[in-house]
């Protein structure tokens, strides 16, 4: 049997995540075999395994921190908001349909055998395992049939640690306030809390330590720095979309409604010399040098706010400029939105079908069935802005409901029109020079001298980041403490 221990948060965004690749990535250090899980995860970020199953981004994240394949085992039920009421929900990797939140809150305990499931052939193979809590424990409309939180730990008799955020203030009542709305045995079960996003002189937190572990008679484990980490995000409320700089090129990413796998874009992160920024008001647009419209999880009703909010005209108008031209590429629902039309003739999104903005030669129709798969190759030629990426090797996953057929029939992953692009392929940026390609070539169109630039292949950046992660908190966690706390439960 593996130890265990299990993340949970006072909110969503606390951190929990990274707090878990961070464990995850100690362990390794440290010898263990060690896998991350999160029974059920509500997220737009996924990633296709190699055997073409889909899972939350979040648990890939943190197996590359435990320096193991992704399994989806790790992540059995992911739950895809489709719109503000209903989701599809994804078990074990695969589609079962979509349902409403009422209806899901009925079902899901029916999904407890599945989630053993996984988590027993974890258990077989694995030191420890390290579980993800989602959203609060304390969420007393949503108790009943959890099978996430408390509900997950009673099920595998995980003790717990609770993290809060302090950066978003009040941090001493998220924490204290969760305790007090667990049940006896649920309390018992916290054998250790986190104060999380710290910025300043600690010694002045001292007192309120002192206070916090006084009145909720748990002891702090840990309190840890702010980070500025370039890991993948999946949550909606990624502190991404509010970051800017002052880059000498600026990169447009429109905010749509229910955008998806925006981390296809974070390899644009580590230089100071891209200004990376998400947009959801026509007005803020600018004439920057580059707009990507994302994947989306509602590829017809994103196209629809595309179209009432302004930014289709806008983005027309900026492709076709005769005095300058800006290139726009499009990733999976962004590029079945370039194209003349989109039909969903069984229902799969809204049903109808909905013009395109045409910028590109495609016709899409949404289909029942998902394709998933993992992909490598090379970009075909191309012209236009972006003609230094011809022949590029890249690698990436293809996850989409729709089939788009080309009216030039080219089997390219990167399909062109004059200045605009588009490509079913996430992660298509990350292998290694194309993102710097694309910069020097956004640069050399702008007449901007850019010297040094050292683009490094996102999976780099990640594995340093990690290291980073895992030495952060060895410094700032009580980590005898939390080997403590496991041995109390299990043994190696």
């Amino acid at each position: 049997m593996a130890k265990v221990i299990m993340v949970q948060g006072t909110m969503s965004n606390v951190g929990k995540s990274l707090i878990v690749a961070g464990l995850c990535r100690i362990f390794k250090q440290d010898g263990y075999k060690v896998c991350p899980f999160k029974s059920q995860n509500m997220a737009l970020n996924s990633y296709i395994t190699a055997d073409g199953l889909e899972m939350g981004r979040a648990q890939v994240m943190q197996a590359e921190a435990a320096g193991i394949a992704p399994d989806v085992a790790m992540n059995p039920i992911l739950l895809k908001p489709t719109s503000d009421v209903g989701s599809q929900v994804i078990v074990n990797g695969e589609v079962i349909g979509n349902m409403k939140a009422r209806e899901y809150f009925e079902y899901k305990k029916k999904l407890v055998p599945e989630i053993m499931k996984a988590y027993e052939k974890l258990d077989k193979e694995y030191d420890i395992i390290v579980i993800e809590g989602a959203g609060s424990p304390a969420e007393i409309n949503l108790k009943e049939n959890d099978i996430v939180n408390m509900g997950m730990a009673k099920l595998v008799d995980a003790p717990v640690i609770l993290v809060g955020d302090i950066d978003r203030g009040g941090v001493f009542a998220q924490l204290l306030g969760t305790l007090m709305l667990l049940e006896d045995d649920e309390r018992a079960r916290v054998k250790g809390l986190v104060i999380n996003k710290f910025r300043g002189d600690k010694t002045i937190l001292d007192p309120g330590i002192e206070m916090l572990e006084e009145k909720g008679k748990v002891p702090v484990v840990g309190v840890v720095p702010y980070m500025n980490l370039n890991l993948d995000d999946e949550d909606s409320l990624t502190e991404r979309f509010e970051r800017q700089n002052h880059g000498l090129i600026d990169i447009a990413v429109i905010r749509l409604p229910h955008i998806s796998n925006f981390t296809d874009f974070n390899v644009f992160e580590q230089t100071d010399i891209i200004n990376l920024r998400y947009v959801n008001d026509v007005n803020s647009l600018g004439n920057p040098d580059m707009i990507i419209l994302p994947g989306s999880k509602n590829t017809i009703g994103d196209m629809r706010w595309l179209r009432e909010s302004g930014f289709e005209a806008k983005i027309k108008k900026l492709a076709s400029e005769d005095a300058y031209v800006i290139p726009v590429f499009g990733i999976c629902g962004g590029y079945q939105m370039l194209g003349y039309v989109i039909y969903d003739e069984e229902g799969n999104e809204e049903g109808g079908c909905i013009e395109g903005m045409g910028l590109l030669p495609i016709e899409t129709h949404i289909c029942e069935e998902k394709t998933r798969k993992q992909i490598s190759g090379r970009i075909g030629k191309l012209t236009g802005a972006f003609e230094a990426l011809s022949e590029k090797e890249f690698e990436g996953y293809e996850i989409h409901m729709g089939v788009s057929d080309s009216a030039d029939n080219t089997d390219s992953p990167v399909v062109q029109k004059e200045n605009v692009y588009g490509t079913y392929v996430h992660g298509i940026f990350d292998k290694g020079d194309i993102a710097e390609t694309i910069i020097k070539a956004l640069a050399k169109r702008n007449n901007v001298n850019i010297t040094n630039i050292d683009i490094k292949s996102y999976k780099d950046i990640k594995e340093a980041e990690y290291d980073k992660l895992a030495d952060t908190l060895r410094e700032f966690m009580d980590m005898d403490k939390l080997y403590g706390i496991m041995e109390k439960n299990t043994h190696i």
